[in-house]
């Protein structure tokens, strides 16, 4: 008797089930269920990220005060030890950091509301300054016309300064937001400790319970340590920034050093921010173009040795941060939130990885070394 190839049995298969001869009939590398909650998921974090959007006079200062909590609990911690209520403890600890902001701020707000009031005359100052440009902007234009091109570049104008009062507008958070903001902050520190023993509580597994406990200690202490490290190093930052400010003869180098070391908070944007507000002082500031550039590219030395390794060897010891990663985190969450998103990108970066690192775990087999 003939058999036929669609009828071939499975060796030591005694039922005698046929074998599939053809691609068609095996099992999708996706199967329509996964697909589905892949969907699903993806409008969910779609979902969410609208919420994030439309919400963000709420979730923004909640977000903000949870994330500054979580960094100032080990000094809370540290009081509790001391004797010191933790509520009394939280009172303290905000007043003291409030009392610190608002003494950069007030370094910062004095000359930049008295710049900012001859904003004309001084951008007269600078289209004078950088008519030295001029001449290389016509052999440009010369040479486009040789070669058969358009008229050429435009004359150099400065750009209008309506800007300043809807970026200020901008940045500055309403009433409502600072009173949501101090509320949250000082209740979840002081009630940080009951809130954890209830997170971990309320999981009945003793697996989920330690699990739990890990994740919020290590979100703990990498938070706290990246608010020190950074914190540190930014002052340095500042106060080197107007040593060089003081040295090169800039205006107000205390008030410059201080908006360094604020602007160093927010990665890649900040120092950036920083280079031009130095480099447009100086054009003013100084008759020559040279001397008014000698600040800028020395406070670009300066970041560039902190950038490169002072913060890689101090922070990459704790958690490494792939630059990738940083620079995605920093460009979604100031589209979402502005600037103090910018702010908040690099601590929610580490949240996610700490939680990354203990819900997926990388069981992966390793590839042989080649």
């Amino acid at each position: 008797m003939r058999v036929l190839p669609s009828e071939r049995l499975i060796s030591g298969n005694g039922e005698g089930a046929p074998l599939p001869d053809s691609h068609n009939e095996l099992p999708p590398i996706i199967r329509r269920t996964e697909f589905v909650a892949y969907a699903l998921a993806g409008l969910l974090l779609i979902a969410v990220i609208a919420v994030l959007y439309f919400a963000k006079a709420f979730f923004l200062p909640v977000v903000m005060a949870v994330v500054a909590g979580t960094m100032l609990s080990p000094a809370a911690n540290f009081l509790e030890r001391r004797g010191v209520p933790r509520a009394l403890g939280a009172v303290l600890i905000v007043t003291a950091v409030t009392t610190v902001v608002a003494f950069v701020v007030a370094l910062i707000a004095a000359p930049a509301m008295e710049w900012s009031s001859r904003l004309p005359e001084l951008g007269a100052q600078l289209k004078e300054k950088l008519h030295v440009f001029d001449r290389p902007l016509a052999l440009w234009r010369e040479l486009q016309t040789m070669v058969g091109g358009s008229e050429g570049l435009p004359s150099f104008a400065l750009p209008k300064f309506e800007w300043v009062q809807p970026t200020l507008e901008f940045l500055s958070p309403t009433f409502a937001e600072f009173l949501l903001f101090f509320a949250t902050l000082i209740l979840f520190i002081a009630s940080w400790r009951d809130l954890r023993r209830a997170l971990i509580m309320n999981f009945g597994d003793r697996d989920a319970r330690l699990r739990t406990l890990r994740i919020l200690n290590e979100i703990e202490v990498h938070l706290g340590n990246y608010l020190l490290t950074v914190t540190v190093i930014n002052i340095g930052v500042g106060v080197a920034t107007g040593i060089i400010c003081a040295i090169t003869g800039m205006p107000n180098p205390a008030g410059l050093g201080a908006l360094a070391a604020a602007l160093n908070f927010i990665p890649i944007i900040g120092p950036v921010a920083m280079f031009v507000v130095l480099a447009l002082i100086g054009l003013v500031a100084f008759p020559t173009i040279g001397g008014g550039l000698m600040a800028a590219l020395a406070f670009a030395g300066i970041t560039f040795l902190e950038g490169h390794f002072v913060t890689p060897t101090i922070i990459g010891r704790r958690l490494s941060l792939n630059a990738l990663a940083v620079f995605i985190a920093l460009a979604f969450w100031t589209w979402l939130w502005g600037p103090m998103g910018a702010f908040l990108s690099s601590p929610l970066l580490i949240v996610g990885l700490i939680l990354k690192e203990h819900l997926l775990p990388e069981n992966s087999p390793q590839l042989p070394q080649a």
